[in-house]
C-alpha cells in the first residue's frame, strides 16, 4: 500500500532588489558584481554568488566556463571552496546568487543547479546551521529561502555512504 507524503517549501519573496532590507541588499549586489567577472564565452550566461560569513567577511564568486564542459564550475561552488579554503572556521550566514545573461533579459530569479544544492546542504550540515538563500536575477522578484534543505529535501549524506 502506498502513502501519500508532501514536502512543502517555505520562502518569502520581494517584488524587487530595491525592496529588500539593507543587509540583503548589499549582498545582492555583491552578487551582481562577482556576476561581471564571470568566463562564459559559450553561454554567454553569467552567474555570481556572494557568500556572508558570521564575521561579515562577503566572499564572491562567479561561473567559469572551459571549451570542456564538464571543466566548469558554478559561482556557487567557487565561492563555497574559496570560503572553505580560507575561511574554514567561519560560519555562513547567507549567499546571495544572480545571474546576468547577455543575450536576453532575466526577469525570474536563478536557481542554483543540483550539484550546487548538494554542495550547499551539505555545507550546512558540517556547520551545523543552515543559512538564508537570495534567488534574484537582474530584474524583477527576489527569493529568500531559509535552507539549503529547502532547495534540495532529499540530499544525499557520507552517512548513507557507509556499510
Amino acid at each position: 500500500m502506498y502513502t501519500h507524503k508532501h514536502i512543502g517549501i517555505d520562502f518569502k519573496t520581494v517584488e524587487s532588489v530595491g525592496q529588500l532590507e539593507p543587509h540583503h541588499y548589499k549582498l545582492v549586489l555583491k552578487a551582481r558584481e562577482a556576476a561581471w567577472k564571470a568566463y562564459a564565452p559559450y553561454s554567454k550566461f553569467y552567474v555570481g554568488a556572494a557568500v556572508e560569513l558570521d564575521n561579515g567577511e562577503i566572499v564572491l564568486g562567479s561561473n567559469k566556463e572551459n571549451a570542456s564542459f564538464p571543466a566548469g564550475i558554478c559561482a556557487e561552488r567557487n565561492a563555497l571552496n574559496y570560503v572553505s579554503d580560507h575561511f574554514p572556521d567561519q560560519k555562513i550566514v547567507r549567499i546571495a546568487v544572480t545571474a546576468n545573461p547577455q543575450e536576453f533579459r532575466l526577469i525570474e530569479p536563478v536557481s542554483p543547479c543540483g550539484v550546487c544544492r548538494q554542495v550547499m546542504a551539505e555545507y550546512e550540515r558540517v556547520q551545523k546551521q543552515p543559512f538564508e538563500i537570495l534567488l534574484t536575477a537582474q530584474e524583477g522578484e527576489v527569493l529568500i529561502l531559509n535552507s539549503a534543505v529547502d532547495l534540495l529535501p532529499f540530499h544525499f549524506y557520507l552517512s548513507q555512504l557507509k556499510k
